[in-house]
């Protein structure tokens, strides 16, 4: 019975490490990100009056897709970490991910949050705020990719794909939904998933690297990828530590842009 309690203590702990820094605004409204320093928010998200299950719709046709697979490489310190993304079954969030990569977003930001203890968890990067080296370490954590031809701040869905469904769920977590099966694409030890606030569509660019199994997180947060070579480098990236340059190798002719 303790172990239970203590595994249940843990998961809300390691999910709040998400949770309060995993993107920059706690709503995907056009309101200006603002830090949300350690406040014990844990996950729990108001029922979503959107259907369940939803086509990708005119509703995200302002968004880029991945249309199959794709390969991004990594570089962090010098070293590489390839990632095979799936557009197959995240076609919005992988192809999220190869826009802002091609636009060159993710390279000099920072891993702004490393999880290792009580035991492995994440490595987190990807706020675009942490370009500029004398931005406050404490408030990384807060921002996301702003669309230069909105100049706002971009939000994908919530997108997720249950085993045996045609199209992901969208907009809802899994026990929103009342999803039984599991998602197509789950977090084992190296999975890439976007970061988000309480607000299921408030994901942006800020993305994490599990270091371990984490099966609680399923069907609540978006994984789009995996690390296929590298997670040696993923395990020794430490907090402060920055990503040199990112680059998509493979795939690209699956990519849809945005006109």
């Amino acid at each position: 019975m303790q172990i239970r309690i203590q595994q249940w203590f843990f998961s809300i702990l390691i999910i709040g490490a998400i949770f309060v820094g995993g993107c920059g605004s706690s709503t995907p409204a056009n309101s200006t990100p603002t830090p949300n320093p350690a406040s014990g928010e844990t996950i729990s998200l108001s029922p979503s009056a959107s259907p369940a299950v939803v086509a990708a719709s005119s509703q995200f046709s302002n968004l880029p897709r991945l249309e199959g697979k794709a390969t991004v490489v990594m570089t962090v310190k010098g070293a590489p970490i390839t990632i095979e993304l799936d557009g197959t079954n995240a076609p919005i969030t992988a192809g999220n991910f190869v826009d802002l990569v091609q636009k060159g977003v993710y390279d000099g930001l920072v891993f702004h949050r490393v999880v290792r203890e009580p035991q492995p968890f994440v490595v987190q990067g990807g706020d675009p705020q942490g370009k500029d080296p004398k931005f406050p370490s404490e408030r990384l954590g807060t921002g996301g990719f702003i669309d230069p031809k909105t100049s706002q701040e971009r939000y994908i869905p919530l997108e997720i794909k249950a085993k045996g469904a045609k199209t992901p769920t969208y907009s809802t977590t899994f026990e929103q939904a009342r999803v039984t099966e599991k998602p197509v694409l789950v977090h084992s030890r190296g999975a890439v998933a976007m970061a988000r606030s309480n607000a299921p569509d408030s994901a942006s660019s800020q993305f994490y690297f599990t270091l371990t199994d984490v099966p609680f997180l399923d069907g609540s947060y978006a994984v789009f990828g995996y690390v296929k070579q590298g997670m040696d480098v993923v395990d020794k990236i430490q907090a402060g530590d920055r990503i040199d340059k990112a680059t998509v190798t493979q795939g690209l002719e699956n990519f849809k842009a945005v006109s």
